[in-house]
């Protein structure tokens, strides 16, 4: 009897150390899983931020602005433009 006793302390002991260890495996995984969320949320953030910067750069006054600055461009007088139209087409 005594036997059964201690094989049945023992059982219950490593099964207490069993739900324990998974317990604590949990709450890592499940602080871990909190971080990574958080993380996805600030990259989602940066991503609007990164898409709104790229539509004020691509804007087509600022190109317009930046071509006549920096590369010295202009609109070339009415008389200089040439159109071309395909084959058969009238103006």
């Amino acid at each position: 009897m005594t036997r059964l006793n201690l094989f049945l302390l023992l059982a219950v002991v490593f099964c207490a150390l069993g739900v324990v260890t998974s317990q604590h495996k949990a709450r890592r995984l499940f602080r871990i899983l909190e971080a990574e969320q958080e993380r996805a949320n600030q990259l989602e953030v940066e991503y609007g931020q990164l898409q709104l910067e790229l539509s004020t750069w691509a804007t087509s006054p600022r190109i317009e602005k930046l071509a006549r600055e920096k590369l010295h461009m202009v609109l070339p007088d009415n008389a200089r433009i040439i159109v071309a139209l395909p084959e058969g087409v009238r103006r």
